[in-house]
């Protein structure tokens, strides 16, 4: 299914949610604002859940949305639900649970695991540099305060070097752990949310444009 950055999906269900104040059927909550991802076949994609209900979910966009047929939202506490995209317009999508949810636990962001920073998996070449030499490395996940990667070269914990790419500005990094030839680095300064939504979308194969605010 391929989705303009503008395109109004023609159903029942897309219907209900674009004239939301007079037809909606479930009742409907705007919780504190939430960074989440899309994950599908072609990759994994940032965004901000604005709405939720038991039956949809709406969420602010920074890119297109990929296209693809097996998308999932991933919250916070890790839970994945799949969905189907209903609209899209103007910089945000509505999608359509394909299963009951557990609206109270999505509210209360309730998790088996340990809360940590959404994280895209993905791969992009890139470079680090330091004092012992310039060496090739490959993002494998990357959040707005770190990144995994692999490398060749041997690094030391707590080393500091400068990680780039193509996509990604130069940022300081420092060695946080090492497990072979992969490595967690740590960024000195953060990322804007939007900027790194928009960096994974390219590197993912996404034409991103920029979206109204």
């Amino acid at each position: 299914m391929s989705l303009a950055a503008n395109e109004d999906l023609t159903s029942p269900f897309a219907a209900s949610l674009a004239d939301a104040s007079d037809q909606r059927t479930a009742p409907r909550y705007t919780p504190m604002i939430r960074t989440a991802k899309i994950t599908g076949n072609v990759g994994e994609f940032l965004c901000v859940v604005s709405d939720i209900s038991a039956s949809g979910v709406s969420v602010r966009l920074f890119h297109p949305l990929p296209s693809d047929h097996d998308l999932k939202l991933e919250m916070p506490n890790g839970e994945q639900l799949p969905i189907e995209p209903v609209w899209v317009r103007d910089g945000r999508a509505g999608f359509r649970f394909q299963g009951p949810v557990d609206l109270t636990r999505l509210l209360s962001g309730q998790s088996h695991w340990p809360k940590r920073p959404i994280r895209l998996n993905l791969a992009m070449p890139a470079a680090l540099a330091g004092l012992t030499g310039r060496f090739d490395a490959t993002i494998r996940n990357i959040s707005l305060q770190g990144a995994q990667i692999h490398c060749d070269a041997r690094l030391a914990i707590e080393q500091r070097l400068r990680l780039s790419s193509e996509l990604l500005p130069e940022i300081v990094t420092k060695v946080r752990w090492r497990n072979g030839k992969t490595y967690g680095l740590i960024f000195d300064t953060t990322f804007q949310f939007a900027d790194l939504a928009r960096m994974a979308a390219s590197a993912q194969g996404i034409a991103v444009e920029i979206l109204p605010a």
